[in-house]
């Protein structure tokens, strides 16, 4: 019985076998193929309607259509992306100089926020908050010592202006519960603008917004009325903006039918901008200082004036964005910034680096780092077969960022023990945020930079500091010779952070800071 039981099986197996491969032949003779074009998007849309008639679940369309679009941009260049509503949002709000909120700058050196600057005019001076309020509460979620998210904070006291939201703050010993109004807060796009000498004026500016013409202007006819005649312009980690804003801004230093830069791409016509000759500052020394975290629309001014030797460059090589975005708005809230053209500088030069291969567009700033770029100039790779030539006759060369005319390298003498200790704790910080607590009424009644100078010259800053890094975080130079090195760039630092509680604010923390920027300090001996 065992034996004719194995025979039927392996019989049963042969035949079951046998009609498996019919079923398999007439599946592949009955199948049915779908013309799929790419030209015309067809093979994408074919994919999601089969999604939608076969899937075994119910389909999320929102999350499928967003994930599809991401990967469909993401496919394009770096630089063409999607943002679903709330993102757009930020990023518009950023970008067009104001935003609903309360109107307060803070920082959080230990696990408690605490206020740095109250916007002039804004809610929040309005109903009474100050420089060195903690934040202890954001209507009734507790943000002070359980190392709440910074990020968060700012989302919970933004909000439509005319609304109201409760914020308990400790001023001193006491707690102070306040309910404000939010409103509509400007957002400055100069971080700070002063005269560092009698005939030198600096301005630094963070972003291209919808207000950096009018913020420009404005302060630079004070500078220039204190007697300016040499500008730096501190283009340093800004990441770009609005295209127009860097016309405007380029059209302030160059003379008229001096070229800008000019556009082109597939879809868009070749469209040129030049100076139109009333610019403010067309008979005034320029340096400009860059580096790798200069991008787009500061990649354009610092092109326009190398490429008509209106000035001179000093740092590093920029980031490397040539490449123009256009925005398109949905009905949801939602956007879209697509790649329409490229431009190029006054020479002809497309500054855009690279983009192909996954990864390697967003490590290029490390492989800088790692290849000795950022210490030597002899490092520096530049594309050689675009070699273009300046309104006066200099090389200069395209594909990969604007290299400056003076290479200033990343100073790294400062990494001691101490310092970088330091800096991982925030102690400079977190010392500046106590001083300012029993120092508050000195500090707030200082309004020039003079004044400043001997405040902090007579306060004792250095062994108060050396005494809060020792028993607040165990921390010490290990030698007289360790302290000797870095004092000067450590004190330096603690004298800006605390400078910034004075009225003066980031003008007093950038004017003081300088002095151990090596950057600044090469433009400074031109």
């Amino acid at each position: 019985m065992r034996r004719y039981s194995s025979v039927w099986v392996a019989v049963l197996g042969v035949v079951a076998g046998f009609l498996a491969c019919l079923l398999c032949v007439r599946i592949g003779e009955n199948r049915r193929y779908v013309k799929a074009e790419y030209e015309d998007w067809r093979k994408l849309n074919l994919v999601l309607q089969t999604i939608d008639k076969n899937y075994v679940d119910t389909v999320d369309h929102k999350k499928v259509t967003d994930a599809a679009i991401e990967a469909a941009l993401g496919a394009l260049d770096p630089h063409s992306m999607y943002m679903p509503p709330v993102r757009l949002e930020a990023s518009e709000a950023e970008l067009q100089g104001n935003f609903d909120g309360i109107g307060i700058q803070f920082n959080v050196p230990n696990d408690t926020a605490i206020v740095l600057e109250v916007i002039p005019g804004g809610p929040s001076e309005k109903i009474g908050l100050q420089p060195g309020d903690r934040l202890l509460k954001v209507d009734d979620i507790n943000i002070a010592g359980v190392n709440y998210p910074q990020d968060s904070m700012v989302r919970h006291m933004k909000g439509p202006a005319g609304t109201k939201v409760k914020i308990s703050v400790k001023r001193g010993q006491d707690v102070i519960p306040f309910e404000i109004t939010r409103g509509k807060i400007p957002v400055h796009c100069v971080d700070a603008a002063f005269m560092v000498d009698d005939t030198t004026g600096y301005l630094r500016l963070s972003k291209f917004s919808r207000t950096t013409y009018k913020e420009v202007t404005s302060r630079t006819s004070e500078l220039l009325a204190a007697g300016m005649k040499r500008f730096i312009l501190d283009l340093r980690d800004n990441t770009g903006g609005y295209f127009d804003q860097a016309l405007l801004l380029s059209d302030l230093f160059l003379p008229k039918g001096a070229s800008i830069v000019y556009i082109e791409g597939l879809h868009r016509k070749r469209e040129e901008y030049s100076a139109d000759g009333k610019g403010l500052l067309q008979k005034i020394g320029l340096a400009v200082l860059v580096n790798e975290g200069s991008a787009s629309s500061s990649e354009i001014v610092a092109g326009a004036i190398q490429d008509n030797d209106r000035g001179i460059l000093y740092g590093r090589r920029t980031f490397g964005k040539g490449l123009v975005q256009e925005p398109v708005y949905f009905t949801d809230g939602s956007g879209l910034r697509v790649t329409v053209a490229r431009y190029y500088t006054p020479s002809g030069r497309c500054i855009q680096k690279p983009y192909e291969g996954a990864g390697k567009y967003e490590y290029d700033i490390y492989e800088r780092y790692a290849e000795g770029e950022m210490l030597s100039a002899d490092s520096i790779k530049v594309d050689k077969s675009q070699e273009f030539e300046t309104v006066g006759g200099r090389k200069v060369y395209g594909g990969g960022g604007v290299v400056p005319d003076i290479f200033v390298p990343v100073d790294t003498t400062r990494a001691s023990r101490f310092y970088v200790s330091c800096n991982r704790k925030a102690t400079q910080m977190r010392f500046a945020s106590a001083w300012f607590d029993t120092h508050h009424g000195e500090l707030q009644a200082i309004d020039d930079f003079a004044s400043l100078e001997r405040y902090l010259d007579r306060s004792g800053l250095e062994k108060a500091f050396l005494d809060f890094a020792a028993s607040k975080d165990g921390l010490k130079p290990s030698s007289q010779a360790e302290w000797a090195g870095e004092r000067n760039y450590m004190l330096t630092q603690v004298r800006a952070l605390v400078g910034r509680y004075s009225k003066l604010g980031d003008d007093a923390f950038y004017h003081i800071y300088l002095a151990t920027d090596n950057v600044f300090e090469a433009a400074m001996k031109k």
